[in-house]
């Protein structure tokens, strides 16, 4: 498909890539929407939780939300995309990953930007409840990372899955953590570290003999923390092991139900690979947005409801 061109026009302040982050991920409030959490069990024995927001009339259409890293559901840009959703008359599932609830996971491994297992299993457990005909993805960062690669992995989706929309994707690992290890990004990554260090360190109380001391004093960045503890806790090499199988660009290709990206031409925690033009260009599928603004999943808009959660609602109810 052609790219398309984004009508996303912010404010002076909003233009700044940097405060529109900041101003998304730490200072936005969404208050006026409700969410009901039910835990799940995983095949492996550990546990989801996920948080239901349901729209004001019974709706046979439920789109499951992903929020990005060490987010939750309970973050403004979940509750902001359930609040709209679910008054253009769509149920909303929002999936906390893997220790992100507020409650620790039991296993030593955690959730990562390829884990779509846990996906496919909230998805079953969507599926067997038979109350849903259409089911739609949406994910932010990490999270659109994972519903894009999960898309494209040659499996036998279930036919109720209908389209998906995926915000401010890191669609190349690599590309991205290079982005995170500059200077430019230093505040978000010392943030990010930080809140993975105190997981990892509440993890080792679990689990002493699988991590040290020692093994914690060497996680300088956040590619040290993916070579210490997510690579070796889920099954890879290494750190560039995992993100090489966990991108998401390299299944983009095999993407079979209508799919939007957006992707702000100023996010920082992007680089150049993570915009795939050339896919886009020739995908039946496959959607680009790029506006010119909006940084890290922090596009705003009027009455407290972004740019982003206008869009994926027209986008999904162009494909319903």
């Amino acid at each position: 498909m052609p790219l398309l061109n984004s009508s996303y026009h912010p404010s002076l302040f909003f233009k700044n890539g940097h405060l529109s982050t900041i101003y998304a991920g730490l200072i936005r409030k969404v208050n006026d929407v409700e969410q009901i959490r039910i835990r799940i069990t995983l095949p492996d024995s550990d546990f989801l939780d996920i948080d239901w927001s349901y729209a004001s009339s019974p709706s046979k259409k439920l789109v499951i939300v992903i929020h990005g890293l060490e987010g939750s559901a309970k973050r403004a840009y979940i509750k902001g995309s359930a609040k709209t959703l679910t008054e253009g008359g769509y149920d909303v599932c929002a999936i906390n990953l893997r220790g992100c609830s507020g409650d620790a996971n039991k296993l030593y491994k955690s959730y990562h930007s390829g884990a779509t297992d846990d996906l496919q299993a909230v998805i079953a457990y969507i599926l067997q409840l038979n109350e849903y005909d259409s089911l739609y993805l949406h994910g932010f960062s990490l999270g659109g990372n994972l519903l894009l690669k999960y898309l494209g992995e040659k499996r036998n989706l279930p036919p109720e899955i209908k389209g998906a929309v995926a915000i401010s994707v890191p669609c190349q690992l690599a590309d991205s953590l290079y982005q995170l290890l500059q200077s430019k990004n230093a505040l978000y990554a010392r943030r990010f570290k930080g809140n993975l260090l105190k997981k990892l360190k509440q993890k080792q109380q679990l689990f002493p003999e699988l991590i040290a001391d020692h093994d914690i004093k060497k996680i300088k960045t956040l590619k040290d923390f993916d070579d210490i503890y997510t690579s070796k806790a889920h099954g890879f090499k290494d750190a560039m092991d995992y993100y090489t199988q966990s991108s998401s660009l390299q299944f983009l290709q095999d993407i079979k139900v209508p799919t939007l990206i957006i992707n702000a031409l100023n996010d920082s925690f992007l680089g150049p690979e993570c915009y795939p033009v050339d896919i886009a260009k020739s995908h039946k599928y496959v959607f680009l947005e790029l506006p010119k603004y909006g940084g890290h999943v922090g596009f705003h808009g009027a009455n407290n409801q972004t740019y982003t959660e206008r869009r994926t609602l027209e986008f999904i109810k162009g494909i319903s």
